[in-house]
């Protein structure tokens, strides 16, 4: 799980810069999901560096993915909406939380699985 977790943190990284410069680098709140993707990394790398970390640190970034979970929701089910015909307010804001959310999903899913197999 810390090698996934450096995984999604590296992704959330790119997404935020992409979206920040997607946005013509006016809007600082593109760039939140690169800080949730710097907390995810720094998880991952404390669950490597020592085993008796490992299980409170991947408790902990299912904790951060929660959140994350449930701050990006709205952008995913306006994107769903969006494609039964809704117009989007944000465009770009509403894919990159919406691609957050995807991604906070699967790694919760990981998580749990592997909490089940040890």
């Amino acid at each position: 799980m810390p090698k996934i977790s450096k995984i999604l943190g590296i992704i959330l990284i790119l997404l935020g810069l992409i979206s920040y410069i997607a946005t013509g680098a006016e809007h600082f709140t593109a760039l939140i999901p690169s800080f949730f993707g710097l907390i995810f990394y720094g998880l991952g790398f404390l669950g490597d560096r020592s085993e008796k970390m490992r299980k409170h640190s991947m408790h902990m970034a299912l904790l951060i993915a929660i959140l994350g979970l449930f701050g990006t929701f709205g952008g995913l089910t306006g994107v769903i909406s969006s494609f039964g015909g809704a117009e989007l307010e944000r465009a770009a804001a509403s894919y990159a939380q919406a691609i957050m959310a995807i991604l906070c999903i699967l790694f919760l899913v990981m998580g749990i699985k592997s909490f089940i197999d040890a």
